[in-house]
């Protein structure tokens, strides 16, 4: 089923989804409710108090099965009550949410955050993946563009065998870190001599135009270059490839992911996401999600192609500069039963700061 895409946030009055009747629809949408606020099985007796319509438990109990039976419910274990399983998740947020902008106090608390002075951009980006995290109770994450200034420094340094870190300083002082492969036993003269090469050809240039000058500068000056250090160098330019489709993934509030997990399953899963949250074809990725959307998209499950069935959600937004240019994303990754209905507006709103500020 495709995620969903919240353009602007007006306020959404709730929507008979197609195939539900009224009982139906209430039923599904006070279990969600109650499962996103407690996370436990919902019983005929508890919907029977807290439904605005006059319903027997025995009327509750077989419109549950029905839902059930359409693969919208499900119980945990027998004699349980039920929850929502990711399809009746996707229901809810598609045609039963209720959500509205963001009121005066929040946006100026938003924006007191991100629009201080005196801090750093990457301070600042810090601060929104962090301020998300708080606000949803679960991960925030924000997706800011590589740097396109000049650069001042690029420096190899050895690691485990067959690996080196490349260190690249720009001339506004951010560094950024990335990790090659180069053959196993060199030696620490050859990266060396592949930094002093790089570095005294650097004059100001952005990343994108050294990558593009040195291929021409290394096959005219591979006869006085050393051959172990120009391997070095085509390595860290091929890794450098595909400027501007990446970006520095910052992400606050992972161990929140971990506060309701119990089975040794969930808890490998939620491992394998922190791993895929730290991989460059997770920023492409999100960088992706965030282009086909003109708002907010809510990925449930594994509809997002990133973490597989781990049981998550994601809620994510493009963050667009003035002249309506992608420029990052911003987002939460939480449990199923994150409150979509905060998150929402929260994501969108803070997702439009954050493209003025990388404007």
């Amino acid at each position: 089923m495709d995620a969903t895409s919240r353009p602007n946030l007006p306020y959404q009055p709730a929507i008979l989804p197609q195939g539900l009747d009224s009982r139906s629809a209430a039923v599904l949408r006070e279990i969600v409710e109650q499962y996103v606020e407690t996370g436990e099985p919902v019983g005929s007796r508890t919907l029977s108090r807290r439904l605005p319509l006059a319903l027997s438990p025995a009327t509750i109990r077989n419109v549950m099965a029905d839902l059930t039976e359409a693969g919208l419910l499900y119980a945990p274990h027998t004699s349980a009550g039920r929850l929502p399983t990711d399809r009746g998740l996707r229901l809810f947020v598609d045609g039963l949410l209720q959500f509205g902008d963001l009121g005066d106090e929040d946006r100026e608390a938003i924006d007191a955050a991100l629009l201080s002075h005196g801090r750093s951009l990457q301070d600042t980006l810090a601060e929104a993946s962090t301020m998300l995290s708080g606000l949803s109770s679960a991960a925030g994450l924000v997706l800011a563009p590589k740097a396109e200034g000049a650069l001042k420094h690029i420096e190899f340094v050895p690691l485990a065998s067959g690996r080196a870190l490349v260190v690249l300083v720009s001339s506004e002082g951010q560094v950024e870190n990335r990790v090659i492969d180069i053959p196993i036993g060199v030696p620490p003269s050859a990266l060396q001599e592949a930094s002093n090469f790089l570095n005294a050809r650097l004059l100001g240039r952005t990343l994108a135009e050294f990558r593009r000058d040195m291929v021409e500068e290394i096959t005219r000056d591979r006869d006085t270059l050393d051959e172990l250090a120009a391997g070095i160098i085509e390595a860290g330019l091929a890794t450098w490839g595909g400027e501007g489709r990446g970006g520095n993934l910052i992400v606050r509030g992972q161990g929140r992911l971990l506060a309701d997990v119990t089975q040794i399953e969930k808890l490998a899963s939620i491992q394998m996401l922190f791993e895929r949250l730290e991989a460059q074809e997770t920023m492409l990725r999100l960088l992706e999600l965030a282009e086909t959307s003109d708002g907010v998209r809510i990925f449930i499950g594994s509809e997002s192609g990133l973490f597989g069935s781990a049981g998550v959600s994601m809620i994510v937004a493009p963050a667009r500069n003035a002249k309506n240019r992608i420029v990052g994303a911003i987002g939460v990754i939480g449990p199923t039963r994150i409150n979509y209905g905060r998150v929402i507006p929260v994501v969108d709103y803070t997702a439009r700061v954050v493209g003025r500020l990388l404007g």
